[in-house]
């Protein structure tokens, strides 16, 4: 069942760039809010700006009710000026502990930041939704240090305290050797919504690429995987068609799902 409905199963609708809705069990999250329409410019910090190629697959008003933002870091890309204008301030927004701060200032009461590997829970009708905040890094060494603190999320639905879904969502994250630890602590994901796009400024790779997309998959192993955050921006260098050839050579585009703006997919093989 679409957005509108409670679903059966765990399923995501695709937005746009980082941005979706994900209807699991009773619960319903939105992803990185990104409602800029094309030709619309963004701020992605330093100076830098971005005019989005895209429009985005609905509106804010257009959304179901939500129990929560997930919210990978805090870029012109992720969280738009629609979403600080629009969304409602009691809404919870699960995030890094810098983006809490920034959010709080702005209104967003309920924000909430998460160092790695620290957890929030929604509860409702004997389910919980756990939301774990993974290690993630936009830049590459030093480089880093003057880019946003971005996270990755695994979330968990649990059933009268068994778990039920496990779904990780990357963050605007380079695959750097601190990812291995996610699925030493979090093997049987069965779903990865993964941030691609080969994101470059300057030459410089800040998001991953299709190489080391497939190298993600590869490390995580999840039963499924969707891409997204791949073809919104100018900046976006690594086309979706490359990571889908790359999954085809080494044998896992069985698990790869590719998902179109305004389309529904179930987050189950």
């Amino acid at each position: 069942m679409g957005v509108g409905g409670l679903a059966a199963q765990p399923e995501v609708t695709f937005i746009g760039t980082a941005t979706t809705v994900l209807r699991i069990g009773g619960f319903t999250l939105l992803t990185d809010p990104n409602f800029l329409h094309r030709g619309q410019p963004v701020y992605l910090g330093k100076g830098l700006w971005s005019r989005r190629r895209t429009d985005p697959a609905m509106t804010i008003a257009q959304l179901p009710p939500l129990d929560a933002v997930v919210l990978s870091h805090l870029h012109g890309d992720h969280f738009d000026r629609v979403a600080r204008q629009e969304l409602d301030r009691e809404l919870p927004i699960v995030t890094t502990p810098a983006a809490e701060r920034k959010l709080r200032r702005w209104g967003f009461r309920a924000a909430e930041g998460l160092p790695t590997w620290r957890s929030h829970e929604l509860h409702r009708d004997g389910e919980t939704l756990r939301l774990t905040s993974m290690p993630g890094q936009h830049g590459p060494g030093v480089l880093d240090r003057v880019l946003p603190d971005v996270m990755g999320t695994m979330i968990d639905l649990l059933r009268d305290g068994d778990r039920t879904f496990r779904l990780y969502v990357t963050g605007d994250t380079l695959n750097l050797p601190m990812l291995a630890a996610v699925p030493e602590r979090y093997p049987d994901i069965d779903a990865m919504l993964i941030h691609l796009g080969g994101t470059k400024v300057a030459g410089i790779l800040l998001s991953m690429d299709a190489q080391q997309g497939a190298d993600l998959v590869e490390l995580i192993r999840p039963k499924l995987t969707v891409p997204i955050h791949y073809d919104d921006y100018p900046v976006f260098r690594s086309p979706l068609t490359i990571f889908l050839d790359e999954a085809r050579r080494r044998g896992l585009v069985k698990t790869v799902r590719p998902i179109a703006r305004g389309e529904t997919v179930p987050l189950r093989p």
